[in-house]
């Protein structure tokens, strides 16, 4: 099976083309972002063809289990799609059928030539009402805003630096609160000005990530909808810095970096192809 290694500001995934290979994709996921004996990467992504857009993608955590959405895997994708040019290069929008909907990436050229990529997110669901919800963890309470993207986020707004936040502690708290039945990726950022924040992520079947394409954008819902940034933000990460754009009404709009980093062949022989 040959796959490509890919990333984006330190959030890495296994590219696979799937159209001619039926697998249990859970176990090959497990076992391929294992860091230790497998390729190592956040998650498995899968190149589709569809019936209704460009491409379909599929993306399976490293524990096997499949999410919703993932911005900087959609971005990888389309990186990968451009290098091995499978659309026409003249085409500025890409359609990508995902498991919450079809996604729409732009591409700009940039003074080297080069497409800079930029996804669209959708919009933000039923957030007004979920702004400021209060919960007890480890002995103190967090204000949260919940925010959904296809995928369930919760961000929370730290006065110290966020590297300074016991994330590997209260992240799992946060996320087997009842209240989050199907998990919860769990965000902190700190506002460093209107136009930049930085934060950390722990994604709910990854762990703590170097960067994370939704979470980022969650966190700049949030932080619009309480009046701490403007439209455009950078949100520095440890991975890198992504770029989101929102007007405070429609789709959130995901920018930043999307690099190829090998590729390879795993052995397995129990892969079965049509």
């Amino acid at each position: 099976m040959n796959f490509t290694k890919l990333q984006g500001a330190g959030n890495d995934f296994i590219l696979v083309e799937a159209s001619n290979i039926n697998r249990d994709w859970p176990g090959v996921a497990r076992a391929v972002c294992d860091r230790h004996f497998g390729v190592g990467g956040d998650g498995l992504l899968l190149l589709l063809p569809s019936k209704v857009a460009h491409f379909r993608m599929r993306i399976f955590n490293p524990d096997g289990t499949e999410p919703e959405a993932c911005g900087n895997g959609l971005r990888c994708l389309i990186r990968y799609i451009l290098d091995r040019q499978l659309i026409n290069l003249r085409v500025r929008e890409v359609l990508v059928e995902t498991a919450s909907g079809i996604r729409k990436a732009r591409l700009h050229e940039t003074g080297t030539g080069l497409s800079a990529i930029q996804v669209g997110m959708g919009s933000p669901l039923n957030i007004k009402p979920m702004l400021r919800y209060t919960v007890a963890v480890a002995g103190k309470e967090l204000e949260l805003d919940l925010v959904s993207l296809g995928n369930p986020h919760a961000v929370y707004f730290s006065q110290e630096p966020v590297a300074d936040f016991p994330l590997s502690r209260i992240g799992p708290e946060v996320q087997g609160l009842p209240v989050f039945p199907r998990g919860v990726n769990f965000e902190v950022a700190r506002v460093l000005a209107r136009k930049l924040l930085e934060a950390r992520v722990r994604e709910r079947g990854a762990g703590e990530t170097l960067a994370c394409g939704s979470g980022a954008c969650a966190i700049a819902v949030a932080g619009r909808l309480r009046g701490y940034i403007d439209n455009k933000v950078d949100i520095k990460l440890p991975g890198g810095i992504l770029n989101v754009e929102w007007d405070g009404a429609g789709e959130v709009l995901l920018g930043g970096p999307a690099e190829t980093v090998f590729t390879g062949e795993w052995k397995d022989e129990t892969i079965e192809t049509d």
